[in-house]
């Protein structure tokens, strides 16, 4: 028990003394990044979904009719 409770003492005193905390500018200027390219590769992801749903569909209708 001993253990957990030094681990938590010294967790704190590394992120309050040793962490270099970004500004509040800077904080949000890289959570729009994140979220803007979040919205990019779902898009991206979306659209692969798409055209290989659309190719698997049309290959299995391809093969229903010969």
């Amino acid at each position: 028990m001993m253990g957990l409770v030094t681990y938590v003492k010294e967790s704190y005193n590394e992120l309050t003394n040793f962490v270099t905390w970004p500004t509040w500018a800077e904080a949000q200027k890289l959570t729009v990044t994140v979220a803007v390219f979040s919205v990019i590769f779902a898009l991206i992801i979306y659209g692969i979904d798409t055209v290989f749903s659309t190719a698997i569909t049309n290959y299995f209708e391809w093969i229903k009719t010969t």
